[in-house]
C-alpha cells in the first residue's frame, strides 16, 4: 500500500492546476473547478491531503481524507 497522497491546487500560466508529486493531474480555467477536481482525486486516493494555495503560493486551506493508522507502523 502506498503512503499518503498529497494533492495541491496551484496557479498556472493558463489558470489553475491540481498536482501530485509535481505532476499535473488536471488543468482548469478557474480555482473553483480546480478545487472540485482536487477534492474528487483526494477522495478517490485514500489516505490523502488536499492543499489549496492562493495566488501568492501560500497554503490557504488544507483538508485530509481517509484515516491513517495510529500509531504509525515502523
Amino acid at each position: 500500500m502506498p503512503g499518503r497522497y498529497y494533492f495541491h491546487v496551484v496557479t498556472a500560466p493558463v489558470g489553475w492546476v491540481v498536482k501530485n508529486n509535481g505532476k499535473v493531474m488536471s488543468s482548469h480555467s478557474t480555482k473553483v473547478l480546480a478545487v472540485e477536481a482536487g477534492r474528487a482525486l483526494a477522495k478517490k486516493y485514500l489516505p490523502s491531503s488536499l492543499y489549496i494555495h492562493g495566488t501568492d503560493g501560500k497554503i490557504d486551506e488544507e483538508y485530509s481524507y481517509g484515516t491513517d493508522p495510529f500509531p504509525p507502523k515502523g
